[in-house]
């Protein structure tokens, strides 16, 4: 059918080219902007999806800031400690030096306890000035807060995980199940029968001593409690002289023993555990406990726990046996946010005590301050075996501080920064499948569109032209 007013052919050329034009238009704007989802129109779903994961590739990227935050101030608080151990093994050798007191003058001892002095004020000095940023990481600042600890129960508390959640505070119940025991051993008889040479040993070391027949229970225990700093053992007089004496370890716990060995040549010297059985060794006893209901390790009167949710170390008062005592987590801590989301889960909550000279050692041996001039344990008052036992103390301290901070930045920081490493790498391969253009794709969509766009303007033109032969129809 021939028409004038209605030009079929040009109405179906232009449609088809509006949508070359329209194809043409979207390429070009894929391959300028390498984004195959410029807006919602282009892919819904896609673009609901690729939103999700920015977010997520955004929170995993400040995560990983974060945790490398936290190895950098982990390893300056690590560097400080470093030089506190180098100061206290210092120290040491001053304390083991002014114990020669016979090679010794009273002015050389003197000038090492100033070397001392300043000594521990260098500690005291490194646990103030050591910042990160402004923030003090020794001085207790990042220390947990406690309330209501019995210091005539617990001599020393060290938090060094506590998880708080939704609660304003952590109630912590520690029950003794079973007490710490020394080891020891009973003389059970008023005197000597026959003279006899033992060797007795303890866990400090070993010595030989010789009674001659007749010896009463409180000269044999003198002797031994003389020589209680070179074995470990002291020894006391029972209430009734007749009933002999006890041998008992300085400390409590498993790895403390008392050993008597009666050597050849020599009469008989028997003794007996608690129970009466005769025997010639006892070892001490581990303390037993729970925190709130989970078990905790016993190392003599020292309690550990390790939770996902609670960590500490409580180590109880000698005189302390079977029975409860209860404080409560009130706050402090360093937090350290490790993950994309903002849980209890994807948080840690590090404890680091202050190392000051007056918070090093503990209320059973004494603190490091102590030992300077004027002190309880200095040098220049001749108390240089309990300054050692101070000094060695305070080590172990900084050296379980220095492990602590060292396995935290090991295991859990750099794992977690290479895991969420490979977490991005993901995320961003997924956002980039969904939202970016494909170059390949687009390039071959461009060459197609452009033909398409110039075929459809050669046929409007010729459909526009077939209206002209009607008018050959009225010749």
């Amino acid at each position: 059918m021939a028409r004038i007013n209605t030009n079929i052919g040009a109405l179906t050329a232009q449609r088809y080219l509006a949508r070359s034009n329209e194809d043409l238009n979207t390429t070009i704007q894929r391959l300028a902007s390498g984004l195959r989802i410029t807006r919602g129109a282009d892919d819904p779903a896609g673009l609901i999806c690729s939103e999700r994961l920015r977010s997520e590739i955004s929170a995993v990227g400040q995560a990983m800031a974060n945790t490398r935050r936290a190895s950098n101030i982990i390893a300056t608080t690590e560097g400080a400690l470093d030089e506190v151990a180098r100061l206290m093994n210092d120290i040491q050798d001053l304390i083991v030096e002014a114990a020669n007191e016979g090679a010794l003058s009273e002015d050389e001892i003197m000038a090492n306890q100033l070397q001392v002095d300043s000594a521990i004020d260098s500690i005291t000095r490194i646990s103030n000035s050591t910042t990160f940023a402004g923030r003090q990481l020794l001085n207790g600042s990042l220390d947990f807060l406690t309330s209501g600890v019995d210091n005539s129960v617990i001599d020393y508390l060290d938090i060094q995980n506590a998880q708080f959640g939704t609660r304003d505070y952590i109630p912590v119940n520690v029950e003794v199940t079973t007490s710490a025991q020394p080891a020891q051993l009973n003389f059970p008889y008023g005197t000597l029968t026959s003279s006899v040479t033992i060797e007795l040993q303890g866990t400090v070391g070993t010595t030989m001593i010789s009674f001659t027949s007749g010896v009463t229970a409180s000269a044999m225990a003198a002797a031994i409690d003389a020589l209680s700093d070179s074995t470990g053992i002291n020894a006391t007089v029972s209430a009734t002289p007749a009933l002999g004496f006890h041998m008992e370890s300085q400390y409590l716990g498993s790895r403390e023993f008392v050993s008597v060995r009666v050597l050849p040549g020599g009469g008989s010297f028997d003794t007996e555990d608690e129970s009466g059985t005769v025997t010639n060794r006892d070892e001490g006893r581990d303390a037993v406990g729970q925190v709130n209901g989970a078990l905790t390790l016993g190392d003599g009167n020292r309690l550990t726990l390790k939770t996902s949710s609670l960590s500490l170390t409580i180590q109880l008062d000698q005189t302390f046996g079977e029975g409860t005592t209860a404080f409560a987590i009130t706050g402090g801590g360093a937090l350290f946010q490790v993950g994309p989301e903002v849980n209890t889960n994807l948080q840690v909550n590090l404890g680091v005590q202050s190392i000051a000279s007056s918070r090093l050692g503990n209320a059973e041996v004494g603190f490091l301050s102590q030992i300077q001039s004027g002190g309880p344990y200095s040098l220049v008052s001749g108390e240089c075996q309990q300054a050692q036992k101070i000094v060695t103390e305070a080590i172990r301290q900084v050296s379980v501080l220095r492990g602590r901070l060292g396995a935290f930045e090991k295991n859990t920081l750099d794992t977690n920064v290479n895991q969420l490493g490979i977490t991005l790498e993901n995320l961003m391969a997924a956002e980039s499948a969904i939202r970016d253009a494909d170059f390949a794709q687009e390039t071959s969509e461009l060459t197609r569109s452009q033909i398409l766009v110039s075929a459809g303007t050669s046929v409007l033109a010729l459909a526009q032209q077939s209206s002209q032969n009607v008018l050959r129809l009225l010749g």
